[in-house]
């Protein structure tokens, strides 16, 4: 194999088909990104046998051939070198790459490229979404997936493709995130997955704003394909039953406040900074106006035993009942960072049942919160 690449086009695609490698894996092999030329291009894959990515990049092929290198030891490299050409010639015989940039040279000991496990994924996409859309909609839902494996089906984002409705939706046991968007392709069969979190934020991360994203649901495997401009990802779904979230949105309320979302977003802020040392729970209160026209009142307090607290005061629109509830207050600056809208519209029906928090004037995206004991 000789071949040349610019070095930013080579870093980047490095930095992106990584995060497939896991840092202690089964395999030495996986540890490796795996090399092949392709025509004109560069290919440069990676996988944990659950995730995998692939990226191309353009490139001048002088004698095609593949290799796996070590994935960080490789990548290290190609960031510390100037931004002009890199030549990469493989030496067959002892699997080293020996790397050229400018006066820079290196040599790189890999694995044979026929150790690298198959990458099999789907050919053709079922679904189109712009990737502006995709990427907010997964952005407001992946964030609230379980960290814990204590039950892996919540690990994941809920995906169902009903008629022209597509519907995510994630959840940790102590709050919920659902998205919905139009779709332009029709499904007369309901269709769901659970995707891994993971998964869908590398999604997020890799698909361009102004660039069509192509979605392969699964057939004889389980696995889901995602297909962007020079770039393909490929992942293992999450067995078992997603819960049935929709039974748990409340759908009427005893109080109702509207309020600007950087304002809360920046009093939730200061709370948590003393909040921490109280498991993160912080109190929220909504006293509506007394009189019309009067603004209403809405305090979150944090507090600390030991270092202090903090009390932020806003005004608001409100409606209902007085309320008085705690959160945890990580859990509203979470979602409050995944809202564009100027303003927000907070709803509850008492101190023992959950609250949501959704934007104002959108009834595509709703955020369900479990109150905190005081």
């Amino acid at each position: 194999m000789i071949v040349s690449v610019l070095q930013e086009n080579l870093a980047k695609s490095l930095n992106i088909v990584a995060k497939a490698v896991d840092s202690n894996p089964p395999l030495p092999v996986l540890a490796n990104v795996l090399l092949e030329t392709e025509d004109s291009r560069l290919k440069i894959s990676a996988t944990n046998l659950e995730l995998s990515i692939t990226m191309w990049i353009g490139a001048k092929v002088e004698q095609s051939g593949s290799i796996t290198l070590p994935a960080r030891t490789f990548s290290e490299l190609v960031s510390s070198l100037s931004r002009e050409r890199v030549d990469m010639r493989l030496d067959a015989a002892t699997h080293t790459v020996h790397l050229r940039c400018g006066v820079q040279t290196s040599n790189i000991r890999g694995i044979d490229a026929d150790e690298f496990p198959p990458i099999n994924h789907n050919e053709s996409a079922d679904l189109h979404l712009e990737g502006e859309a995709l990427i907010e909609m997964i952005n407001q839902t992946a964030f609230a997936a379980a960290r814990e494996q204590n039950r892996p089906i919540l690990t994941g984002v809920y995906v169902q493709l009903d008629g022209q409705k597509l519907t995510m939706a994630a959840a940790d046991g102590y709050r919920l995130a659902v998205r919905t968007a139009d779709i332009s392709e029709s499904f007369s069969e309901k269709r769901d997955m659970v995707i891994p979190a993971r998964t869908m934020s590398e999604i997020a991360r890799i698909a361009e704003h102004d660039q069509e994203v192509g979605i392969a649901l699964p057939s004889q495997r389980n696995s889901v394909t995602i297909f962007a401009p020079n770039v393909l990802i490929s992942s293992q779904l999450l067995e078992g039953r997603f819960p049935d979230f929709a039974s748990i949105i409340p759908r009427s309320f005893v109080t109702s406040t509207v309020l600007y979302t950087q304002d809360l977003l920046v009093v939730c802020q200061r709370a948590e900074i003393f909040a921490r040392d109280n498991a993160n729970s912080a109190n929220l209160s909504v006293k509506p106006a007394q009189n019309p026209g009067e603004p209403a009142e809405v305090l979150i307090v944090g507090k600390s035993a030991e270092r202090g607290d903090s009390e932020g005061m806003l005004d608001a629109t409100a409606e209902g009942e007085p309320l008085d509830i705690s959160f945890n207050i990580r859990y509203l600056i979470d979602v409050l960072r995944v809202i564009k809208e100027e303003r927000v519209v907070f709803q509850s029906n008492g101190p023992e049942n959950p609250g949501v928090l959704k934007p104002e004037n959108r009834e595509d995206f709703v955020h369900v919160i479990m109150p905190m004991s005081k």
